[in-house]
């Protein structure tokens, strides 16, 4: 996850007043997508889920991730 501004190839929308950009072609294949903010012992954060973590097959692809979460098992 990378910030910067909006690009050309870029999709924009808000969502419950959170405005969120990224790439169309990622975007058209990662979707549908859910950004949920969770907290744990092991921190806070945000959970990103989507399409794409059921079309890979190493430890990142396969399961949900999210800031600063890393592929361990």
């Amino acid at each position: 996850m990378a910030l910067d501004g909006p690009l050309n190839n870029d999709e924009i929308f808000t969502e419950q007043g959170v405005k969120f950009i990224i790439d169309k072609e990622l975007f058209e294949e990662a979707k549908p997508i859910s950004v949920d903010f969770v907290e744990s012992e092991m921190g806070a954060g945000f959970l990103l889920k989507s399409a794409l973590a059921r079309k890979g097959d190493d430890c990142c692809a396969t399961t949900s991730g999210g800031c600063g979460s890393g592929c361990s098992s």
